[in-house]
């Protein structure tokens, strides 16, 4: 179970403390000044005369956080002149806890945030809760805004104004089509012709065929953006089915459901489900990890480059991954991972200072990234980070700011961030970057409540193939305009049109 617990005001274990002794013992050889460990670190920073930055952020507690943080402090008052309280809180409590203190006014600086139940960005950032940080970017943050893709600041602007400095790494995430390598090899198969889902169609049936076996198109209740290989993006979410076209200039609203793609596309997938390509328990699956007890041919996933390495890694099994929509750089992508100043905070340009760091020393951003070398990881002649078993600290990479200083892992290509680098100068930008939906008004609140719970009822059933798209398509469609999706698509043509307004004016 994971708890929501401050970590750092807890005692440490006996072998905690062993390792802190080792911890001194490197910072000596280093000849930096030994790192204060718990007992002295709360003391520590109430005597120093660094102001200390409390920064919250999401992910499982670790049980050496306190000697990261140390660590971390012995740097940042040699190099910036300021301290931070290193607090993560775990996955299913993050939201709950952040929203707690700012509604409620409690001390923090920094935080992480995202979507709505992991910081509610953009709700936040239209509250007046975060700090508007263009003031600060062309001085003691101009190093950050530098190095940080420019897609990725468009992005972050709400109003024009940018509230949130972003994890600069992929800044696209299009989808995958993810196959089994040993049966692509069997059966000499150039997955580079299949883009389409109708296109698969005698690649299954073969595969059905001949290895009975297997699991030949692996689906999950979480249910995949299929409309995406026609570059549609949700507006919200998929709670909320109205889309547009990433490339579409005059950014019209469609309720896709309602559409001829829609349609086709519920038919294909009926037709895999009764073939029997389809997991039977494809609508209630959520297990999205390997099979132990079959073999899986084909899966979809989103992200970005390197995604054979990484999939085959995750699978514990070889695979080769085809990209199958194009690069478009959305909002969700650009928002994808946050850090916010408190706009109430008593040291904004020591966070920005912060941040700055994060951003731009890699001695720093590898630190809280995989921990303390000899401790946590040790690396290998190629210099590749190899992390320790049972190591007592894991960061949450795409939370803690810029990817390109980062030490590649043991087994990643080594040039891992060029090519990262190039898949981000051939990404597009969407015809929609930097636009959310505001939906602070109570009565379209309630009915994007109400559709959402349509939507819950049908939208898996019919994105596996469980169910007759001629029998359940019209009673969902129904129920949607009867739950008020037509006056939400109203709402949100609207603000479209007045977003693209204010964007034409302000444009030089």
């Amino acid at each position: 179970m994971i708890l929501s617990r401050k970590v750092h005001k807890s005692s440490l274990s006996a072998a905690a403390r062993a390792l802190a002794v080792i911890v001194t013992l490197i910072f000596l050889l280093s000849g930096c000044t030994e790192p204060k460990v718990k007992g002295s670190a709360d003391s520590a920073a109430l005597n120093s005369s660094y102001p200390t930055l409390k920064y919250y952020t999401i992910g499982t507690p670790d049980p050496d956080i306190e000697i990261v943080n140390e660590a971390l402090n012995q740097l940042l008052e040699k190099k910036c002149n300021l301290r931070v309280e290193y607090i993560k809180i775990g996955w299913s409590d993050y939201g709950k806890t952040l929203s707690s203190l700012i509604n409620s006014g409690g001390d923090f600086d920094l935080a992480f945030a995202t979507n709505l139940d992991q910081g509610d960005f953009f709700g936040n950032a239209k509250r007046g809760v975060w700090l508007e940080l263009d003031p600060y970017l062309g001085t003691v943050g101009r190093e950050m805004y530098d190095v940080i893709n420019p897609n990725l600041w468009d992005g972050m602007k709400i109003g024009g104004k940018i509230y949130g400095v972003p994890t600069n790494k992929e800044i696209a995430v299009p989808e995958w089509w993810i196959y089994d390598q040993a049966l692509i090899e069997k059966y000499q198969i150039d997955i580079t012709r299949y883009r389409t889902l109708e296109s698969l169609e005698p690649l299954f049936r073969l595969i059905h065929e001949k290895e009975p076996n297997c699991t030949v198109m692996k689906l999950d209740q979480f249910a995949h953006n299929f409309f995406a290989l026609e570059n549609y993006e949700y507006l919200l979410d998929k709670s909320v089915p109205l889309m547009v076209r990433s490339t579409d200039a005059t950014l019209s609203v469609e309720s896709i459901f309602e559409t001829p793609l829609a349609l086709q596309t519920l038919r294909t997938l009926r037709r895999y489900y009764q073939a029997g390509y389809i997991n039977e328990d494809a609508a209630v699956c959520t297990d999205v990890g390997p099979d132990e007890t079959r073999s899986v041919f084909w899966r979809e996933g989103g992200g970005g480059p390197n995604a054979t390495a990484s999939w085959s890694k995750d699978f514990g099994y070889k695979v080769v991954a085809q990209q199958v929509t194009d690069s478009i750089v959305t909002t969700e992508s650009a928002r994808g991972a946050i850090i916010a100043v408190n706009a109430r905070t008593r040291y904004p340009e020591e966070c920005i200072r912060f941040l700055n760091a994060l951003n731009t020393d890699p001695e720093i951003r590898n630190l809280l990234n995989f921990g303390i070398e000899g401790m946590h990881y040790d690396l290998t002649p190629e210099g590749q980070v190899d992390v320790r078993k049972d190591s007592g600290y894991v960061g949450v990479q795409y939370t803690l700011g810029n990817w390109f200083i980062l030490k590649t892992l043991r087994g990643d290509p080594v040039d891992k961030w060029d090519i990262y680098k190039k898949f981000n100068q051939a990404a597009v930008k969407s015809q929609l970057l930097d636009f959310v939906p505001d939906v602070s008004d109570p009565q379209l609140a309630a009915q994007i409540a109400a559709v959402g719970a349509v939507t819950n009822r049908y939208y898996t059933a019919l994105m596996t193939g469980t169910v007759d798209p001629d029998v359940m398509l019209p009673k969902f469609n129904d129920e949607l305009r009867a739950a008020g999706l037509e006056q939400i698509k109203e709402v949100f043509q609207r603000q479209l049109d007045e977003w693209k307004q204010a964007k034409r004016l302000a444009t030089p």
